[in-house]
């Protein structure tokens, strides 16, 4: 720490700088985390272009290191943890669905500060222990590979199955290993050359969105999922899905869209929002390398070169940027 009561961090308010901010104090059922490892998300950069409205410290991809908890069992412990964090008593908390409470916070996006920090603190039940078998830089992706795997809980994909994954870039590369998994018939469309390299050594099937004409084959997909970042993104999807199939939507953007749902409403399709997703399976996967995100890290910044690194997280030729506290 830099100075007493004081960890260093990058806060974002009318800019982002790096500074000293106050240590996070843990509440009660709450535990102190000392972040080693987090990596910059499509959403910080929104974040930083006004999305949420957010103001603070933004990061919500991490792996730790327990320093303070009432459970002794999490003590010194390593981990990696879901990102929101409810408040248990109103009414869809009530019904099990914790990651839509009404007065949640959200880790680094939405009233809590995140994991651009040395610190961040978060409730114990929404801490995971990582495997020793799975290294930093593996068990930093389980909350994007995690909402992945939510895909395969709110929608049934069968083997056979067609499937069309738009995007090509970080979530839109592990929704496609997730969804190969389930249907071998699938083809991740995205603009880049490079990116959809790292998918053909998979052996998925992929395709550029020049191309689009020459891959699609009536009648359209069963399940089409939109993680291309773009305001744009689900008009495409509709083009691509077929009547009565699913469109399920992974991109967040600060910016406004004006859409045409005609084809939706004409071919009945479902469409489906999802955001954040089971540990478990996403832990299993990391562990196991049947989702093998190492090959997407471009580089890794040191945190007190933080700015840089977000900068450097949305210039074109990046995959992936990590920042080690």
């Amino acid at each position: 720490m830099e100075g007493e009561g004081q960890v260093r961090a990058l806060v974002f308010d009318e800019g982002l700088r790096f500074t000293e901010a106050p240590i996070p104090e843990p509440g009660e059922g709450e535990a102190l985390v000392h972040v080693r490892l987090a990596g910059v998300c499509n959403t910080d950069l929104e974040i930083l272009r006004g999305y949420m409205g957010y103001r603070g410290i933004p990061g919500h991809e991490f792996v730790g290191i327990v320093e303070h908890s009432g459970n002794e069992h999490l003590l010194g412990k390593r981990v990696v943890g879901e990102i929101n964090c409810a408040c248990g008593s109103c009414c869809y908390c009530e019904m099990e669905m914790p990651h839509h409470c009404v007065d949640r916070t959200v880790l680094g996006i939405s009233g809590r500060d995140g994991a651009f920090a040395e610190y961040l603190v978060l409730p114990e039940e929404n801490l995971h222990l990582v495997p020793e078998t799975v290294g930093d830089e593996v068990a930093v992706f389980t909350e994007p590979t995690a909402a992945a795997f939510r895909i395969l809980e709110q929608v049934r994909v069968s083997e056979g199955d067609r499937a069309i994954v738009l995007g090509d870039g970080k979530l839109g590369q592990i929704v496609a290993q997730v969804l190969w998994l389930r249907t071998k018939q699938l083809v991740c469309i995205g603009k880049h050359e490079w990116k959809l390299e790292l998918l053909r050594r998979h052996q998925v099937g992929t395709a550029l969105i020049d191309d689009l004409e020459q891959i699609v084959i009536e009648p359209g997909a069963d399940v089409v999922v939109e993680a291309t970042g773009s305001p744009e993104g689900l008009e495409h999807a509709l083009r691509l899905v077929r009547p009565e199939g699913t469109v399920v939507l992974k991109t967040t953007v600060s910016e406004d869209a004006a859409l045409d749902l005609s084809a939706g409403v004409v071919n009945e399709v479902r469409i489906v929002g999802s955001r954040c997703g089971p540990f478990r399976p996403a832990l299993e996967a990391l562990g196991l390398g049947t989702v093998d995100v190492r090959p997407m890290i471009t580089e890794v910044f040191p945190l007190n070169e933080g700015e840089r690194a977000l900068e450097r997280a949305g210039e074109s030729d990046v995959m992936k940027v990590l920042i080690r506290v």
